[in-house]
């Protein structure tokens, strides 16, 4: 298989960026999305020529480094699906082949197709952590939690902070990615020391960091790689909604509940 690359390439934060074509032959279809672009690399090493810069590690869809816009969509075209899972059978031989990195304002580029998206980390930073206290691990039924929210948080806690849900927003809102994050905890008993000043924590960081707001436009669940449902937006409204109104009475609350359950 044949195909052309048109790649973004961008050699610094405050150059000017452009798409350059990069016909590359003899691909497999079993190859990944990611040997094609090892294997552009090489080509240029040889030529002497400066390689795509782009971001990988685990090449598991684990770790979520792999963001890019492949055609106009996150990850690519195939569903729940990150980019270093992407296969090249899922294009047609000969295609040309558009890939960018995200597009937002709260994730400016760095080089190429890398972008900076320490934006996310400061939102995890402010509040998207448990009491830790120290001494031996408890024994793993001594805090009893029903099954239906450990399926709920265990749902929620597959959220890799990837960004293609910011990358696929119109609006480049963060809302899947910091609901995921609430309500992972929220529902867990070691969760609830927390949750109110979680919840107000996260949403006032993500406004801080410049992410837009959310419309229901519903494509960050569409290019979701870990299907993360927009059922969390929902909660992390109600969350926030009840943190407000109610503060530590609504975390004691909720605390109880939990526990009750």
């Amino acid at each position: 298989m044949k195909f052309i690359l048109s790649v973004w390439r961008q050699p610094s934060a405050t150059a000017t960026g452009r798409l350059v074509d990069y016909p590359i032959d003899g691909i497999g279809a079993d190859d990944s999305f990611l040997e094609v672009i090892d294997a552009i690399n090489e080509n240029l090493m040889a030529q002497q020529q400066e390689p795509i810069a782009y971001e990988m590690d685990c090449r598991e869809g684990i770790c979520g480094s792999c963001s890019l816009m492949i055609n106009g969509s996150a990850h690519g075209p195939q569903r729940a699906t990150t980019t270093c899972q992407l296969y090249m059978r899922e294009f047609s031989d000969g295609e040309t082949i558009t890939v960018e990195p995200w597009r937002a304002d709260a994730l400016p580029v760095i080089k190429d197709l890398i972008v900076d998206r320490s934006a996310m980390d400061r939102i995890m930073q402010s509040a998207g952590y448990i009491s830790v206290h120290t001494g031996e691990a408890p024994d793993a039924n001594e805090i009893l939690v029903s099954k239906h929210r450990a399926d709920r948080a265990f749902e929620a806690a597959s959220c890799i902070g990837c960004g293609a849900c910011i990358a696929a927003c119109p609006n480049a809102s963060a809302m899947l990615f910091v609901a995921a994050k609430v309500v992972q905890l929220a529902l867990l008993p070691q969760g609830q020391p927390e949750r109110c000043h979680r919840v107000i924590s996260m949403v006032e960081a993500m406004d801080r960091e410049g992410f837009g707001n959310c419309s229901n436009h519903y494509e960050c669940a569409e290019a979701c790689p870990k299907s993360i449902p927009l059922s969390v937006i929902a909660h992390l409204n109600r969350e926030f909604l009840q943190a407000g109104l109610f503060g530590r009475e609504f975390s004691a609350a909720a605390h109880r509940v939990v526990h009750e359950e």
